[in-house]
């Protein structure tokens, strides 16, 4: 249980209550007995409406339900289904044409297109990782990763794979900052004189095509070490180390090139985490804290050193001009709050009920934000005075609506300039995407993000339709009808509403973190597709994927894209992914169980047992691939309509978990900290595994939340 204190009529977890008033409200401006009275007026007034819009979620859900099922065995009428989807309120109306209003942004936000991280904000040192890629190695990125075609041999230095490494970064150089005459491959040296940066090649002087790509460079007493140019608002920082082990060998000298990398990164309480009570809110909470102030620090152990890991500074350059510069050297913080869905134990109200967790969340997130504006020396996360909160699983324009109307509270109680707080919309739920322009409307003061995720989308895709029939193949969904259209309407509808120049348009995950070569192929395909930022799922993948950046100027995309006009049409977003009698075979079917049962499972036992919200899980082949909520949702869903309409049985799909439980405990045999499934199977985190399938129709919207939470609540004893 719950050790818990009082407050004006809640009951509050002591730890919890500790934290606000020691150390998240002191010198934030926010009195102790306004934050309390502040909360209370917060859950009286909030409260009721959350619980309604949750209840209309259900509603509609029935709706939709009994709608399938009365038209069960015959040829889906898509006019027909339209209608009746505008009839209930579940499709509303598009209003008039308008543009966001949205002020105060900071450039990595509205200038600066590049990739984001999203790391879970209760591992500190991933926090901290995150918010310090703001510029990644490339030589590092090449080497050890096989973005060049392979993986380093031995981990000894290979000099022949260095050369790989360092005409692939030269040949990135000659595509970004090319030269007027010559390639980066064959310079020899350089000079800055008067402003102007010179160039030497075979005994020749040339300089960059277009001059104004240099904007700065560092030097000491003697010569110049460091050259910054710049591609599409993106630098490139060139190190200059004669007596390094690559410098040496460089003709040039170039020991190192750094990319501004990681340009944003969202710290997140959703998804990837696993925060089921005060305690674990608590600790989110505080980090969250730290990296407002800018204190949070982790120790770190690697072989045989141990080191104090901290947020990075802002560096001083100088222009071309010789005038001291500012170069930033943190990822601008965005923080992701949990959706409207679920209560928190972290604090009971007066009648003994959880209190909704986004709402804390909400007023929790900003408090410790304001410490960052209420800075007035040393690096800000903000430089326009603006906090930036990511808002999941919102479903249509109220939902919206009615997380406005929350952080319009919320500034009054924290004493904030209206429109302080900056709104993430999620793009990943079926009724937000299909009401996308009017979501955008509801809070068009406040607008700084919108995006699109495949896999929480897709499990809504299936949830809300699981009545209509089997769907496709897992894999087979990237090429459904309505993926394509609902990647192109995020994008459309943002640029119609003027989030050029003033909001993020973003993508989805790259999943396969070990797989960087195949990313760099494929992940193009983003800022192609005019989104200004996309999600990468570590440093060295952030540093890669800025290479696109450099290639592509979103901006002019975006200008490109917006002049086509709307390129998705309402009828493909409303294409159920249903399969037209499949003649899958019984290979085919169980390699589709296996697959997703292996993902579920490899999951959910680390988020039960140790409480690891996000982490690489080895695919049935052995591929690790991250694996957050979002992840288990689809795969759970997935086997819950092949469940319900018969494709497999229940036998089927338990015998395919107990084997599958198995190949897990393979996987994670070398983890002291691990508790095997087989060969009982009667452990929390199975049982929680089986649930999520078995009891997945059933589950609100589909989401895995309620059965984690319980299981995980079980196994802490709070």
């Amino acid at each position: 249980m719950q050790d818990r204190v009082e407050r004006l009529g809640l009951s509050v977890d002591r730890g919890f209550a500790t934290f606000i008033e020691t150390e998240a409200l002191p010198n934030s401006g926010t009195s102790i007995k306004d934050f309390w009275r502040g909360l209370v007026s917060l859950l009286a007034d909030f409260t009721p409406r959350n619980r309604e819009l949750l209840n209309i979620r259900q509603h509609l859900q029935q709706k939709i339900d009994a709608w399938h099922l009365e038209r069960k065995g015959q040829t889906h009428d898509a006019v027909a289904y339209r209608t009746f989807l505008e009839k209930i309120g579940y499709l509303q109306p598009e209003g008039a044409d308008f543009t966001i209003e949205t002020s105060n942004i900071d450039p990595e936000i509205s200038n600066i297109a590049g990739p984001q991280l999203v790391v879970p904000v209760t591992n500190a040192r991933y926090a901290l990782n995150a918010a310090n890629a703001r510029w990644g190695n490339l030589y590092d990125a090449l080497y050890g990763t096989d973005a060049s075609g392979d993986l380093p041999k031995s981990k000894g230095f290979d000099p022949e794979r260095g050369r790989r490494v360092v005409a692939w970064a030269r040949n990135f150089l000659d595509i970004s900052a090319p030269l007027a005459q010559g390639s980066w491959r064959d310079i020899s040296g350089w000079s800055v004189n008067g402003g102007q940066f010179t160039i030497q090649i075979e005994g020749t002087s040339t300089a960059l095509k277009d001059p104004t790509q240099f904007v700065a460079y560092d030097k000491n007493d003697t010569e110049v070490f460091e050259i910054i140019l710049q591609t599409n608002n993106l630098r490139i920082g060139l190190i200059i180390d004669r007596d390094s082990v690559i410098g040496k060998t460089d003709k040039a000298g170039i020991a190192e090139i750094w990319l501004e990398a990681a340009i944003s990164t969202i710290m997140d309480c959703e998804d990837s985490v696993a925060t089921v009570d005060g305690a674990d809110k608590t600790h989110a909470y505080r980090n969250w804290l730290g990296l407002m102030k800018g204190d949070l620090t982790e120790t770190v152990s690697k072989a045989d050193e141990t080191f104090t890991r901290e947020l990075a500074p802002d560096y001083t350059k100088l222009a071309p001009n010789g005038t001291p510069i500012t170069v930033k050297g943190r990822a601008l913080m965005l923080v992701r709050n949990v959706g409207h869905l679920m209560t928190t134990s972290a604090i009971l109200d007066a009648t003994g009920q959880e209190i909704p967790e986004g709402l804390l969340d909400a007023l929790v997130t900003v408090l410790c934000a304001k410490h960052d504006l209420n800075k007035t020396n040393g690096p800000r996360n903000s430089e326009t005075g603006s906090i930036y909160i990511v808002k999941p699983k919102m479903h249509g324009p109220d939902e919206v609506a009615f997380t406005d109307a929350v952080f319009t509270r919320i500034e009054q109680i924290l004493d904030l300039p209206r429109y302080t707080v900056k709104l993430g919309i999620m793009d990943e739920e079926r009724r937000t995407t299909l009401n996308l322009k009017e979501c955008i409307r509801a809070a068009k003061h406040r607008v700084a993000f919108i995006n699109t995720g495949f896999l929480d989308r897709t499990g809504d895709e299936i949830h809300t339709s699981m009545q209509a029939g089997a769907m496709l193949r897992k894999g087979d969904m990237k090429s459904a009808k309505w993926i394509a259209a609902y990647e192109d309407n995020n994008v459309d509808v943002g640029l119609a509403c003027g989030l050029q120049g003033r909001a993020q348009i973003g993508k989805g995950m790259w999943a396969m973190p070990d797989l960087m070569n195949a990313m760099l192929d494929n992940k193009i395909a983003h800022p192609m597709a005019g989104a200004n930022c996309a999600w990468v799922p570590s440093p060295t993948a952030a540093t890669l994927h800025a290479t696109h950046y450099h290639r592509v100027n979103v901006a002019a995309r975006q200008s490109e894209i917006a002049k086509g006009g709307k390129r998705a049409k309402l009828r493909d977003l409303l294409t159920i992914p249903l399969t037209q009698g499949h003649n899958w075979s019984e290979a085919e079917i169980t390699a589709e169980l296996e697959n997703n049962a292996q993902g579920i499972l490899g999951y959910v036992v680390r988020w039960v047992d140790q409480g690891i919200g996000c982490s690489k899980v080895p695919d049935i082949n052995n591929i690790g691939l991250m694996e957050d909520r979002a992840t288990c949702r689809i795969s759970s869903q997935h086997m819950s309509n092949w469940l319900l309409h018969g494709v497999v049985s229940r036998d089927q799909v338990t015998d395919v978990m107990r084997r599958m439980a198995v190949v897990v405990d393979g996987q994670n045999a070398g983890d002291p900290e691990y508790t095997p499934m087989a060969p009982n199977y009667d452990g929390a985190a199975f049982k929680a595994a089986c649930d999520l399938v078995f009891a997945g129709a059933a589950q609100p919207s589909g989401y895995t939340e309620p059965i984690l939470h319980k299981a995980r609540r079980r196994v802490k004893g709070t």
